[in-house]
């Protein structure tokens, strides 16, 4: 099999976004491949931690990216600031590869906005990275396909547990452990009435069950006080942030003036959407733009002076349109595209992650998860069926069945985009669902 076939029989998926299948994403043709190691979300650092025990894994992974999709060039975007991280790299890179310093900014893990800090290049409203010529790779994803080509396929998930932990740390757990599991792994919560956001403090979201499994996706988990902003916000709920922001918004702009895809030129008004509000009876919004929302947040947490939530409103409104499109309702072709507005702004309006940090109350926090090498002891686990974008893999296996850690338990529907998913430990199949499968150590 060539390095692609490996890539998709070891199961490997974007490991730090929704889960795209990496062997689609490299089975195309550009001359860049773009590392995203700006892991740009607060209290995250698992990305940094990979790249300072295993930067050769990484930047192997890089090289085999690149002659996948036949790329000269790769790209290590980074912030500056993390200087011992940029030395463990300047040692390992080879001919073609470039470190990208980065301002310590959010969200300069976008990938939108990662590929025009890298190289220069802004990708049109609705389009992809191919589009300009490039692939965008996680440093964890880089990480998974140098372990695929040398037929290992994806068993273990690494994480960062942080916040009001005892010990913040980045552990590696196989896929399907309990959040409950992970968090043992930092010493336990170290406050009494605990909220868990998974995912990231911006674009996370908040977790009650700690029973539920990590994925082949899981970036972290941040332990905060139930009473704390990010909780509170996250938790308020659609309607609320309906109601409220029809009768608060002042329409001053401020979300759109800070809005990363607005400043790379897109037709994306946050403002609009929350003005939507007062003239629709069923509460809402109706504004195309909406369907090029990242979904950052910095809308909501950050530039609103008023503590609405344009980003909610943003968000629902693209789920349904895009839910229209695929019903069958024509695209929004050739929307406006505003190259000049990258120019003139887009520089002189980041946000110093710093001051992000103050402003959503994280400054208390040790903003440090160094890696436990020691894995945690995981007697079940519980693998989803789908941890990728597309559809659920196919179950292999039966229960009763004995299996040993990397054996393929449940494989790609052959008609739809996925991807293969194995073993995580070795024992015997307990239970197999159209959701799951348990697998229990012997």
């Amino acid at each position: 099999m060539n390095n692609v076939d490996l890539i998709f029989s070891g199961g490997v998926v974007g490991a730090g976004g929704a889960g795209f299948p990496t062997h689609v994403k490299l089975s195309g043709q550009g001359d860049s491949v773009v590392v995203n190691a700006a892991e740009c979300e607060p209290l995250l650092h698992k990305d940094k931690e990979l790249i300072r025990n295993y930067a050769d894994r990484v930047v192997y992974g890089l090289s085999v990216a690149m002659q996948a999709i036949g790329a000269s060039g790769g790209f290590i975007g980074i912030k500056r600031k993390y200087v011992d991280v940029i030395e463990r790299l300047r040692i390992e890179v080879t001919s073609g590869m470039e470190i990208s310093l980065l301002d310590d900014t959010y969200p300069a893990g976008d990938e939108l906005v990662l590929i025009y800090e890298v190289l220069g290049r802004v990708v049109p409203p609705g389009g992809i990275p191919i589009s300009v010529g490039t692939v965008v790779l996680n440093v964890e994803t880089l990480f998974n396909i140098s372990e695929a080509v040398e037929d290992n396929p994806v068993t273990d998930k690494y994480i960062s547990i942080s916040g009001a932990v005892k010990n913040p740390c980045t552990v590696c757990v196989p896929i399907g452990s309990s959040f409950s599991d992970v968090i043992s792994a930092a010493g336990g919560v170290d406050i009494d009435e605990p909220a868990f956001v998974v995912g990231g403090a911006m674009m996370g979201y908040v977790e009650s069950d700690l029973t539920k499994p990590i994925t082949k996706t899981t970036g972290g988990i941040i332990v905060l006080p139930k009473n704390h902003f990010v909780v509170q916000r996250k938790l308020w709920g659609l309607s609320r942030a309906v109601r409220v922001g029809r009768s608060a918004c002042d329409q001053c702009s401020f979300c759109t003036e800070l809005c990363p895809r607005n400043l790379l030129g897109h037709p994306i008004e946050p403002h609009r959407a929350m003005r939507s509000l007062g003239f629709s009876a069923n509460g809402q919004s109706d504004v195309k733009g909406t369907q090029f929302c990242s979904e950052c947040n910095l809308c909501s947490y950050c530039s609103c002076p008023e503590g609405l939530d344009p980003r909610s409103i943003c968000a629902e409104n693209k789920r349904r349109i895009l839910t229209e499109i695929r019903n069958g309702a024509p695209r929004w072709t050739n929307p406006p595209f505003r190259t000049e507005r990258t120019k003139q702004h887009f520089h002189n309006r980041k946000m110093p992650t710093e001051r992000l940090i103050k402003k959503i109350g994280l400054a208390t926090f040790t903003n440090k998860a160094p890696l436990n090498h020691q894995t945690p002891i995981i007697n079940r686990v519980v693998i989803p069926l789908q941890q990728h974008i597309g559809a659920p893999s196919t179950p292999t296996v039966k229960q009763g069945d004995e299996i040993q850690k990397g054996h393929l338990i449940a494989s790609k529907n052959e008609s739809a985009l996925g991807a293969n998913i194995h073993a995580s430990i070795s024992g015997i199949i307990t239970n197999v669902t159209n959701n799951s499968i348990t697998i229990e150590k012997t």
